[in-house]
């Protein structure tokens, strides 16, 4: 079980493109920082590389869903489980 600094929603934090990295400040003067793919993975715990804190972050989960393309079997059978399983998720 871990213990939070706080609670983020997410539009508070920072957001470079460039390593598609969210950041927000820490009280040790360092940034939390998660990434999209975390987010996309269900992860909500963001640290700070610098020193022990941990904050939640508060984001809708269904925003950061990861688009996989999944092949479809080659049978029609195949096809209908397939679209039933892909709507179960």
């Amino acid at each position: 079980m871990s213990v939070f600094h706080d609670e983020i929603e997410i539009e508070d934090f920072e957001y470079d493109e460039d390593t598609d990295t969210y950041y927000f400040p820490c009280p040790c003067g360092d940034k939390f920082a998660i990434t999209k793919e975390d987010l996309e993975n269900g992860e909500e715990v963001a640290a700070c590389p610098s020193c022990s804190l941990l904050v939640r972050v508060i984001y809708d989960k269904e925003a950061f869903v990861c688009g996989e393309l999944v092949e479809a079997p080659s049978s029609s059978a195949e096809n209908k489980l397939e679209l039933v399983r892909s709507r179960k998720l």
